[in-house]
């Protein structure tokens, strides 16, 4: 019987970029292997500096604890929750009748190319336009270290994303769980994020403020993802689970209720999602369809899968 990881592996980007060539090939593998079987790695070497860490978070944190009216100022209905602020419980994880006990607000490209919305960046704090616009560009190009890793593990070329990605929708999205003073009357089935796949190539995670995140492993069990302090977590969105035919896995995963006499704290968060330009074919690899494994999804562009979410995911009208 096949063992089944009970925590994520942890690798180290320095074995993929130090130009030795065995590191990189083990590198590739490992990766690989991980992205094959729970989806998840931890990864250290990433780039992404504590002093810059600490600085996010501690102006994410101001930001949220502004009142409602001033974060509202930065929320626009017709950005489909695709760029500034985006209040409590908008989202819904796809199948959920119930929002997320969470608002966010969302970073996206800086050059933004033909239709792709532009930046609203809040008056205060004041470094908040910077700090995230630094962090976007650094875990852009860590994802596109990645994505060449994950092209050579698919056996292509080890630049085949790089034109797909520049330029891309990709999204840094600073998260606040809210306090929640009376849990007794929450609506039933309403938790921090409910379990749900990412839609995006990778998403880049770095350490949250407290627990929650967990992963549904293939045998139905629920494990905790932790990663150490120099680390920072990545996994498989559902554009990448289409186009490698589930080769590569988007693994369900929620970030659950802490217990009750924390219900009346916060949580933070920032993840980067890794998205390609609109146009890129998600059509299944050809050498990831085979008799043993048979195509499993419908031909469509980053675009249109982006659309179909963003419509399920209760941020925009059908």
């Amino acid at each position: 019987m096949e063992a089944l990881l009970d925590q994520i592996p942890s690798l180290d980007l320095s074995d993929f970029t130090a130009g030795d060539a065995d590191r990189k090939a083990k590198f590739v593998s490992s990766l690989g292997t991980a992205f094959n079987d729970i989806g998840f790695v931890a990864l250290k070497n990433h780039g992404l500096t504590d002093s810059l860490r600490h600085q996010l978070y501690g102006t994410v944190q101001t930001f949220f604890l502004q009142d409602e009216e001033t974060k509202k100022k930065y929320e626009f209905a017709h950005l489909n929750g695709q760029r500034g602020y985006i209040g409590r419980n908008k989202e819904k994880a796809k199948g959920h009748s119930v929002g997320d006990l969470k608002e966010f607000y969302h970073v996206g490209q800086p050059h933004p190319l033909g239709d792709m919305p532009h930046n609203v960046f809040p008056d205060q704090p004041a470094d908040f336009k910077d700090l995230t616009l630094e962090t976007f560009y650094t875990f852009e190009n860590t994802g596109k270290t990645l994505l060449r890793a994950i092209a050579l593990y698919l056996e292509l070329d080890e630049t085949y994303f790089e034109d797909k990605v520049s330029n891309g929708d990709s999204i840094l999205r600073a998260l606040h769980y809210f306090p929640v003073a009376n849990p007794d009357a929450l609506p039933e089935g309403a938790v921090r994020a409910a379990a749900h796949g990412d839609i995006n190539l990778i998403t880049l995670l770095m350490g949250a403020s407290a627990d929650g995140l967990e992963v549904l492993r293939r045998d139905g069990r629920w494990i905790a993802i932790t990663a150490l302090p120099d680390q920072i977590v990545v996994n498989v969105g559902d554009m990448l689970d289409r186009l490698t035919n589930h080769k590569l896995k988007s693994t369900i995963h929620r970030v659950v209720n802490p217990p009750r006499d924390k219900m009346n704290t916060s949580r933070f968060s920032i993840p980067f999602f890794m998205h390609p330009r609109p146009d890129m074919n998600l059509a299944c690899l050809e050498n990831c369809v085979t008799s043993a494994t048979p195509k499993l999804y419908v031909d469509m562009t980053a675009g249109e899968f982006l659309n179909e979410r963003l419509v399920e995911l209760g941020l925009k009208k059908a």
